[in-house]
C-alpha cells in the first residue's frame, strides 16, 4: 500500500499541481477507500491509473481531502471559556495597558461560523461593558469557495440551530429562507485565502505582523502528518502575543500538551497561553 501511496502522492503532484504528502496517512487512506469503493475500481493499482488519465476524479479526490465542516459555536466547552474566562481577561488586559484591539486569528474558517461566533461573543461583552477596545479577526482557509461563502455570511437555518435565541435576534436578520450576520459583526472579520503550510510567513499577510492575542486552531491538527503539524504548531506560536492564547480541538488536546512554552489553562479543554519560548 505505500508504494501506491507514493505513485498517487506523485501522479497528483507531478501531473496535477495538487499536493497531498501533507496528509495523515491513515485520513489519505480511508479517503482512498471511499474514492476507490465510488469508481467502482477493484484495487488500488487499478485507481492509481485511472487517477493518471482523469483530472476530473484528481479533483475530486483532493476536494474529498479539503473538505470543511463547521458550525456556530462548535465545542461547546471551548466557546463557553472562551466567553466566560479568556474574553474578560483580554478586555481587561487592553483596558489596562491602554492598547485598543484585541487581535484574532481563525486559521482554517471554512465557511465564517468559527470567526463569526468569536465575534459575537466579542461584540456583546464590549457593548455590555461600554469599552472602547476594539477587535479585528483575521480568518483564513485555503478553500477559495468556502471563502465566497463566509464573506457573504448567509446560513441556513440548518446551520444556525446551535444559536441561542438571543444571539440570533440580535446579529442576525431573516432573508427569505436564509439568516444573514449582521454588518456590523462582518465589518470585525477579514477573511483572506492563506496556506497554514507556507515556509515564507508566520501569520496571514492580511495581519501584517501577527501579534494575535487569540489563535484558533480547531479541528484541523490530526488531518497532518506528524512534521506537518510541527510546522503549523510553531506558526501559531510565533505569530501569538506575549500571554496570547491558542486554541485547537478537543480531539487534540494531546498533541500540544507538554509542549514547551505553552501552559494548559483549563483541562480537559484543549485551550493554552504562550508563557514563553517555545521550540
Amino acid at each position: 500500500m505505500s508504494k501506491v501511496l507514493e505513485d498517487i502522492t506523485r501522479i497528483m503532484r507531478n501531473t496535477y499541481g495538487k499536493d497531498i504528502y501533507p496528509f495523515e496517512e491513515s485520513f489519505l487512506r480511508k479517503t482512498l477507500e471511499k474514492r476507490l469503493s465510488q469508481t467502482s475500481l477493484d484495487n488500488y493499482s487499478a485507481y492509481s491509473d485511472y487517477l493518471s488519465e482523469n483530472s476530473t476524479e484528481a479533483d475530486a479526490l483532493y476536494r474529498s481531502l479539503t473538505i470543511s465542516f463547521s458550525e456556530f459555536f462548535r465545542n461547546p466547552l471551548t466557546f463557553a471559556l472562551i466567553e466566560q474566562l479568556i474574553i474578560p481577561v483580554l478586555v481587561d488586559e487592553k483596558v489596562k495597558s491602554g492598547r485598543p484591539e484585541i487581535r484574532v486569528w481563525s486559521a482554517a474558517c471554512a465557511t465564517g461560523q468559527e470567526p463569526y461566533s468569536v465575534a459575537i461573543l466579542l461584540d456583546e461583552q464590549l457593548t455590555a461593558r461600554g469599552s472602547a477596545v476594539s477587535y479585528r479577526i483575521f480568518a483564513t482557509d485555503f478553500s477559495g469557495p468556502d471563502l465566497a461563502v463566509a464573506r457573504k455570511g448567509v446560513y441556513d437555518f440548518g446551520a444556525v440551530r446551535n444559536l441561542r435565541v438571543k444571539h440570533l435576534h440580535d446579529y442576525f436578520s431573516a432573508w427569505n429562507e436564509f439568516h444573514l450576520i449582521a454588518t456590523r459583526i462582518r465589518a470585525h472579520v477579514d477573511f483572506s485565502r492563506y496556506d497554514l503550510l507556507d515556509e515564507h510567513s508566520v501569520s496571514p499577510p492580511a495581519s501584517i505582523f501577527g501579534d494575535f492575542d487569540l489563535v484558533i486552531l480547531s479541528n484541523l491538527l490530526f488531518y497532518y502528518k506528524p512534521e506537518m503539524r510541527e510546522i503549523i504548531l510553531d506558526k501559531a506560536y510565533r505569530s501569538l502575543s506575549p500571554n496570547g492564547y491558542l486554541v485547537t480541538g478537543e480531539a487534540e488536546r494531546d498533541m500540544i500538551t507538554g509542549r514547551k512554552g505553552l501552559r494548559a489553562v483549563a483541562p480537559p479543554a484543549a485551550i493554552f497561553q504562550k508563557t514563553g519560548r517555545g521550540r
